[in-house]
């Protein structure tokens, strides 16, 4: 990820947005049904809400307006926009337990930020910004008891810990470590520590944080008196060299934890040992079929909330990979890939029901040229043998990088 030039930072950047915010009102909130662009009548029932974070500035390709509200049907999967809220970049998204607020880091910048959310109509508003401590925050997670946030930093090389206070606003950083560790062979991407997540283990004792620079999974824990980091022994669990660690999901009831590599587009499968911290590779696998020979890029990955599947973007081919999880070994064997129908699933997301799959279809310069400037979010169902399905729906959006699900 390249670095923004810092002058004018927000001059420029409300331009963007401003631009973009009236391109967007302009065209009108729409879906694409089989192709066709709709207006979709508010949904009703559940009061289900999908808030979307967009990339808005040049330096990350971006042209969104910022965050966008959607109220969702639950039972269909109708989205409706409600809101578009402007700020700069919120490039990942959070949600407290009570879903009273929401929190989002922003690229390129070194802030996270809260917002208020209106039970009745879902739309947010601004609280207040706290400094995270290092530049372009790519990630953010809220520790089990609510009162701490913490961000890794990318270009930094550094993971934050920022407090919440009890009316939900954000206080001044209570941590800020800086990881150490040897660079990666590949000279552009892994020059430096970078930081590209950091997730707390299903006790919430442990918090894992892949470093795509150093090739290694540096293991925390959190004093939640304090706010004050220590490192786990061992502090960290290598990778391959030049994988490019970047994003790590815990299963819900096993002993285990699958990690996406960015570089080489690998899944490996660790067995995790909740009352140490440890993790030991069990497996690897490559994300992409046998058969794509071209250049790799992964992104995301998450494990189905009944515990039987992983899923995995790759915006080198511009698909979301689906695999099955072995009840017994925790190992993983490839179900299937579904073309996201867009370049660059940089993030998807399930809805609560895990009914839906959501690509979130940021348009970032990779995968084949004559699938860029899609700006799309690819509606899947998600079948009984885990597999992806395109619904047809399709949300239009500008530059969509994140998304969470609130039921307000």
């Amino acid at each position: 990820m390249a670095e923004a030039s810092p002058v004018a930072d927000r001059r420029i950047h409300r331009r963007i947005v401003l631009e973009a915010a009236a391109a967007m009102a302009a065209a009108g909130p729409a879906v694409l049904l089989g192709g066709h662009a709709e207006a979709q009548p508010r949904a009703g029932g559940a009061a289900l809400f999908a808030y979307v974070g967009a990339f808005t500035t040049e330096e990350r390709k971006g042209h969104g307006g910022g965050i966008n509200v959607y109220r969702v049907d639950p039972a269909s999967g109708t989205w409706s926009h409600e809101q578009l809220l402007e700020v700069v970049n919120p490039s990942f998204l959070a949600l407290d337990r009570a879903q009273r607020f929401l929190y989002a880091v922003h690229a390129d910048l070194d802030e996270v930020s809260a917002y208020a959310i209106d039970k009745q109509t879902g739309r947010i508003t601004a609280v207040n910004r706290q400094s995270c401590g290092g530049k372009n925050p790519v990630h953010l997670s809220i520790d089990p008891t609510g009162r701490w946030i913490i961000t890794a930093n990318y270009a930094a090389g550094s993971v934050g810990v920022v407090p919440i206070e009890k009316d939900g606003t954000l206080g001044p950083r209570t941590d800020l470590v800086t990881l150490h560790g040897e660079p990666g062979p590949d000279r552009f991407r892994q020059a430096s520590s970078h930081p590209h997540e950091a997730v707390f283990d299903p006790s919430g004792r442990f918090i894992a944080v892949p470093d795509l620079g150093f090739d290694r999974i540096f293991v925390f824990r959190l004093d939640a008196a304090s706010g004050k980091l220590a490192p786990n022994d061992p502090p960290f669990v290598a990778t391959r060299k030049r994988a490019g660690p970047r994003h790590i999901a815990f299963h819900p009831e096993m002993p285990l934890a699958y990690l996406v590599n960015e570089l080489d587009s690998t899944l490996v499968t660790y067995r995790f040992d909740p009352q140490r911290g440890n993790l030991q590779a069990i497996q690897i696998l490559p994300s992409t079929p046998s058969s794509y020979t071209g250049e790799l890029s992964s992104a995301e990955i998450a494990v189905a909330p009944n515990g039987r599947f992983v899923y995995a973007s790759n915006r080198c081919n511009n698909s979301i990979a689906s695999f099955d999880i072995d009840r017994g070994a925790g190992t993983l064997t490839p179900i299937g890939w579904a073309p996201s129908h867009a370049n660059s699933p940089r993030f998807f997301g399930l809805d609560p029901a895990a009914k839906f799959l959501y690509a979130a279809n940021a348009d970032e310069g990779f995968g084949p040229p004559e699938e860029k400037g899609t700006d799309t979010i690819v509606q899947f169902s998600v079948e009984a043998n885990g597999e992806l399905k395109p619904t047809g729906r399709v949300i239009k959006t500008n530059s969509p990088c994140t998304i969470v699900f609130a039921s307000v």
